[in-house]
């Protein structure tokens, strides 16, 4: 019984130094990115020519706005009246009783406290 223990605990303290270990691989390799001297990239790779810059249209609405004529609204027909049978009449049923419903005994929601 002794012994699985002791290989459960090596076992975890081998996972703490793994994870550990890939934790701070990764921080080195960010703070030696970081480090490096950043080279500036060109806009445009050298074997591409600048496209020359373009002319922006200025756009303006033509004032003042035509006028919108649109036909007139469809008249609809009315609906049709219906003719339906009379509602049925439910017979009277009494109910059980509402069961009720079991609460937490002397439960309470803690009181809210103010934050400074």
């Amino acid at each position: 019984m002794a012994s699985s223990r002791t290989t459960v605990q090596s076992l975890a303290l081998l996972a703490l130094l793994l994870s550990f270990a890939v934790t701070m691989r990764g921080t080195a390799r960010r703070l030696e990115e970081e480090a490096a001297p950043k080279e500036e990239e060109p806009e445009f790779p050298p074997h591409l020519p600048v496209p020359p810059e373009l002319p922006v249209p200025e756009h303006e609405l033509p004032d003042p706005f035509p006028e919108v004529h649109l036909p007139p609204k469809p008249e609809l027909p009315p609906f049709p009246e219906v003719d339906l049978p009379p509602k049925p009449e439910l017979p009277e049923m009494e109910l059980p009783p509402k069961p009720e419903i079991p609460a937490v005994p002397e439960f309470h929601f803690p009181e809210l406290e103010a934050k400074p």
